[in-house]
């Protein structure tokens, strides 16, 4: 095939806002704190700092590590590199500059965005990191100031370049890394190309109901696909309104709904709970919230009562996936939640699903495998990993991880997790992770780490600890090592200091056992 037709054929992450902006350019796109701005002032700016990387030295290729909490900033990075064909890294803003530095050095990052006030743990990062980062900018929200070797963002934003080069982006070129916590003691950067994203956008659209007449708050942190791509870009893509805040406080998000005339929220069952909780929830106007959806863990149904009781115009999806599916997989719609509640639905428009057991052959309805699918949407692989990559992929499908069945009907039932991870207030915690910063403690001769529930966070780290011999360990101690060490979800909320782990005869350790033994030491 030609270039030319080639290029006629194109449609990437970087043409989305041109697009849209043609179709609707004075219509409201991006909202944060005091910055408005229409489909057509967007896609100027993304014009404008697309130019700047350029002129910056940016290329086709190159990594750009973005560390921020939400801001109108994010997604103008998040199309601008793209455009260039820049792979953008979204960086978790509570990891610590350690766990910072090693993912700069993983993706080899060439430019590192950060908001001014992370700036201090973002020069820790550097210090601890290998040096590939060539430039630093600063995104001035909190108006400290920009430090010593450092330009400010606003320069980008604001300034006057030449047109950004037009660049070709093809269908399975990388433009995101997404980092997520596995089994192991380090995080891996899931690849995803144009093509996952551009597929998994139309299927959240499709099967979340989703139109250009949408008004959305997006309260959640913006360097989870969840956020980003379920919600934000698809949004951008149809043309509907984008309300960015900087958290998901209840007052905040309450105000934002009644006063933006809000139609859709997402966010985890963690954060539904607290807005019924709030005492202004009866004293705000609630009634343009007519979508809802929820991620992460399943909704408690006494919750759902009570949402469709005190929300009765709303209309709830549960959207259950992960970082390597960028990030939907299956979807609970509204018309199921009452029957199948606790249930993670049915494969979105553009993914097949089925169970497999531990021969990769298919499972009938009802018994307990491993998740798996197929889709346009799945990453290309684990950067830097190929042992790891083959491993997700074996037998054609991707591998989930998750243990769960389908039903005659042909619905999800997510029942555990085969990579021994934690989920707490949606936040994945590795749990290898914390039991190696265990061990970095003096006196600890054994450790277990596993999720216990939590009324709040869903699922809580907690943490049985063994002394060593001669040694005694007090929890304190063990809670503070954790805390110089490991961001702040990943510190153990609760530590048992015990005389033994239980294990089977190969030795073993039986978290099972451990989690039925203090399963309920939340509500202790």
């Amino acid at each position: 095939m030609t270039e030319d037709r080639t290029r006629a054929r194109q449609q990437s992450i970087g043409d989305i806002p041109r697009r849209s902006a043609a179709r609707f350019p004075h219509k409201l796109a991006v909202v944060h704190r005091d910055v408005r701005l229409t489909f057509a002032e967007f896609d100027a700016v993304i014009d404008r700092v697309a130019a700047a990387l350029h002129a910056e030295g940016l290329t086709r290729g190159d990594r750009l590590a973005l560390l921020s909490h939400n801001c109108w900033q994010y997604p103008v990075l998040n199309f601008a590199t793209a455009r260039l064909g820049v792979v953008l890294v979204p960086i978790n803003f509570m990891l610590t500059g350690g766990e910072i530095g090693y993912i700069l050095d993983d993706c080899a990052a060439d430019a590192f965005v950060v908001e001014d006030a992370l700036v201090p743990v973002a020069e820790t990062a550097l210090t601890e990191s290998k040096g590939s980062v060539r430039v630093r900018a600063a995104i001035p929200l909190a108006g400290s100031g920009v430090p010593d070797g450092w330009v400010s963002m606003a320069g980008w934003t604001d300034g006057e370049f030449a047109s950004p080069p037009e660049v070709f982006v093809a269908d399975d070129d990388v433009v995101r890394i997404m980092y997520t916590s596995g089994t192991e003691s380090r995080p891996k950067g899931a690849m995803l190309t144009s093509r996952s994203l551009m597929w998994q956008y139309i299927s959240c659209i499709v099967t979340g109901g989703m139109s250009s007449d949408d008004v959305e708050v997006h309260a959640l942190p913006l360097y989870h696909c969840a956020q980003l791509d379920n919600f934000l870009s698809t949004d951008i893509y149809l043309g509907a309104t984008s309300i960015i805040v900087d958290g998901p406080d209840p007052r905040v998000l309450l105000r934002t709904i009644e006063t933006e005339r809000v139609t859709n929220l997402f966010c985890p069952p963690t954060v539904w709970i607290s807005l019924l909780q709030s005492p202004d929830f009866e004293h705000t106007d609630l009634r343009s919230l007519r979508k809802g959806y929820y991620g992460a863990s399943p909704l408690p149904l006494e919750i759902l009562r009570e949402m469709n009781r005190r929300l009765p115009g709303i209309r709830l999806w549960n959207f259950y996936g992960q970082t390597e599916m960028a990030s939907l997989a299956t979807a609970l719609g509204p018309e199921d939640q009452e029957t199948r509640g606790g249930s993670a639905g049915k494969p979105a428009l553009n993914v097949e699903t089925r169970i497999v057991d531990d021969r990769n052959l298919p499972l009938p309805a009802g018994e307990v495998g491993e998740i798996v699918h197929r889709s346009p949407h799945a990453t290309v692989g684990y950067l830097g990993q190929p042992e790891k990559t083959a491993e997700a992929f074996a037998g054609s499908w991707f591998h989930s991880g998750d243990l769960g069945y389908l039903d005659e009907d042909g619905y999800l039932w997510v029942v555990d997790r085969k990579k021994d991870m934690i989920k707490t207030g949606g936040e994945n915690v590795a749990t290898r992770e914390v039991e190696e910063t265990l061990y970095e403690l003096d006196g600890v001769g054994e450790a277990a780490v596993f999720a216990v529930p939590h009324p709040r966070w869903i699922e809580a780290v907690a943490a049985v600890v063994v002394p060593s011999a001669g040694v005694e360990l007090d929890e304190k101690d063990v809670v503070e090592h954790c805390r110089t060490r490991l961001a702040g979800y990943k510190v153990p909320k609760y530590v048992i200091v015990a005389d033994s782990l239980p294990k089977n005869p190969s030795g073993k350790i039986l978290k099972r056992v451990l989690r039925d033994t203090f399963g309920s030491i939340a509500q202790d």
